[in-house]
């Protein structure tokens, strides 16, 4: 059996570690560096080439440079048109494997492919440098990736040729590097800020137990961002001083993305700087060179509209925990963003207490995938984790009506049991439709895969029983299952990507969620009140089909006018007719007593 390492594959850098003892220790690069460039550069003749010498090549040869490449990963393109556009390379759609694509024109590469050249890298690393092979990894990823992106990083591990062990939340591997063997009691903030996602999760540390009580996030809120904003200042004001755009030059394009995010790193350290950019752009009548002075003042201003996105989830979060920030007892930052002096101020002040300086943000959360990975191999036996899924998992029901199995927030691994039935009569076949989020209308929330259960035992609506079961594994994946308990037919599912439904960033679908609450609790009535007035059409029409000799000849021909009252209400979604409607059949019906109540108890 070889070994076992813990790999951080960041948007902007990645870093691998290993257990030494029962220290986890950063490895070095070949380079002599701790963290690695997640950048690759193909070249003729099938050469890769993988991190800082990649990086060097973003200027010289960006048509075949890949950076940022773990904000595309596992997603659709329709899932990604804004960050799309902040880089340098065109993504297109792969329809048949529902994925996005990298095209550098020569060929198309899927982010799980490039991801993996990344993986091989630190992989290697890892083996030259404790002289071992090394067979099995723990990879981590945003808290809030989705079940797509979950599956699409443990495969890149897979192309690496890696065996990965599990997949863990990033702020949960920071709390496990911080807590480790610190036999306390503490509840801590992981405020994860990194180069193309933030997470906040709230932890309870018990000695070695590690409890996720909550996570929340934005999966297109990074240290790109404001690199993006700063170009865009760059640029507008290179427009101003020589009256040429520059977008439409690649080598000039990424001269000023290598600018904003240099002036990014040097602003949050001193309070100027200055953007040099000679030979920029030319004209007619020659070179144009670019130089301008960047205050950080002005670096806030332009960083604010994004920075300003970081508080709401940090709220949600502990509202989940049904904590308040006086209940916090530390606070850990982690990811490179991290170390600009404006988001430690805004943390600092939301949580009314200073966070903790004591720890690398850039090395935490490979340090602890490496004690993860000890975990889960057995050389640390010690430590127990429990994490938990971001949003809620269901199904969709008849009327676009969405059932939860799994609330969010719910440690994992978990099961969850739910049985269903059939919604007309002697129904074959039942469409499992697998949705994740917080609204009451499946329409409304996000689209995980779907699955058909055939051959169902055939009888009457609402008698067949049909059992379906959710299991989230340890690395939060989802499979699916659907049994019909009648003639044991079953089929499973592993929901691998979403479909149909456009993604928005989670903060995003929680708050919509409640800001719909009302919303969705007036079209729930009003399905009630749809699904009463269809059983009332139906049981009244019966009664009078098997009882019309019995009954007063008035009450028949009253009945049957408000039928197709009722009929043309249900058609309309008049719900306030069908309401009325209903209670006036049942008046009539009920002054029948018994021979009308074995009806009416179908209702």
């Amino acid at each position: 059996m070889g070994g076992f390492i813990g790999i951080d594959l960041g948007t902007t850098n990645s870093v691998v570690a290993f257990l030494d003892g029962d220290k986890p220790t950063v490895i070095v690069n070949e380079e002599g560096g701790r963290t690695t460039p997640s950048v690759v550069l193909y070249r003729s003749g099938g050469e890769v080439i993988v991190g800082e010498l990649a990086r060097r090549q973003l200027v010289l040869n960006p048509s075949s440079t890949i950076s940022s490449v773990k904000r595309f990963i596992g997603r659709r393109l329709d899932e990604i048109e804004e960050p799309a556009k902040q880089v340098h390379y065109k993504l297109v759609e792969d329809y048949e494997n529902d994925r996005v694509l990298i095209d550098l024109a020569w060929r198309k590469f899927s982010p799980e492919e490039v991801s993996a050249e990344i993986l091989k890298k630190l992989h290697k690393y890892a083996e030259d440098y404790l002289s071992q092979p090394i067979e099995q990894a723990v990879l981590t990823i945003p808290a809030y990736f989705n079940d797509s992106q979950r599956n699409a990083t443990k495969t890149a591990g897979e192309k690496a040729g890696l065996d990965v062990i599990r997949i863990v939340n990033e702020p949960t591997a920071a709390a496990l590097a911080y807590g480790l063997n610190k036999d306390k009691a503490e509840k801590i903030a992981v405020f994860d800020f990194g180069g193309g996602t933030f997470d906040i999760s709230i932890l309870e540390i018990n000695g070695n137990l590690f409890e996720v009580k909550s996570t929340n996030g934005d999966t297109f809120l990074g240290g790109d961002n404001i690199d993006h904003a700063i170009f865009e200042f760059i640029r507008a004001e290179i427009q101003k001083e020589t009256g040429i755009d520059i977008i439409g030059d690649m080598k000039a394009v990424q001269r000023v993305r290598e600018a904003a995010e240099k002036a990014k790193c040097e602003l949050s350290m001193i309070q100027s700087t200055t953007i040099s950019l000679p030979f920029i752009t030319s004209d007619e009548e020659g070179p144009k060179h670019f130089s301008r002075d960047l205050t950080r003042e002005e670096f806030i201003g332009l960083s604010m509209p994004i920075l300003e996105r970081l508080i709401p989830p940090c709220r949600n979060a502990l509202e989940d925990a049904g904590l308040t920030p006086a209940d916090i007892d530390q606070i850990l930052l982690v990811g490179g963003s991290t170390r600009i002096p404006k988001v430690q101020e805004m943390a600092a002040e939301f949580f009314g207490k200073a966070p903790r300086k004591d720890i690398n943000p850039d090395e935490v959360v490979a340090m602890g995938a490496a004690i993860q990975a000890a975990v889960v191999t057995g050389a640390i036996q010690e430590v127990l984790l429990l994490d938990v899924t971001p949003l809620s998992l269901g199904i969709e029901l008849a009327d676009d009506v969405s059932s939860t199995l799994i609330p969010r927030n719910s440690s994992i691994p978990t099961t969850a049991l739910k049985k269903f039935t059939t919604v007309v009569d002697n129904q074959k076949n039942v469409f499992i439709h697998v949705l994740q989020g917080e609204r009451k209308r499946a329409s409304q929330n996000r689209s995980l895969g779907h699955f058909r259960l055939t051959e169902i035992a055939q009888a009457p609506q609402g008698v067949p029983e049909i059992e379906v079961k959710f299991n989230i594994d340890a690395n939060g994946i989802l499979n699916v299952s659907a049994t019909d308990l009648t003639s044991g037919m079953q089929k499973t599912a592993r929901i691998e990507s979403y479909r149909a439904v456009k993604t928005d960033d989670t903060e995003r679908h929680i708050e919509e969620a409640a800001s719909k609450q009302e919303e969705d609790k007036r079209y729930l009535e009003n399905l009630h009140k749809k699904e009463f007035a269809r059983r009332t059409f139906n049981a009244v029409s019966l009664f009078i089909k098997e009882n019309e000799i019995d009954l007063e000849t008035a009450d028949v021909s009253g009945m049957q006018e408000i039928l197709l009252s009722l009929e043309t209400a249900i058609e309309e979604n008049d719900f306030a007719a069908m309401e009325q409607w209903s209670r006036t059949l049942i008046d009539i019906g009920d002054r029948y007593g018994d021979r009308f109540r074995k009806y009416k108890i179908t209702f």
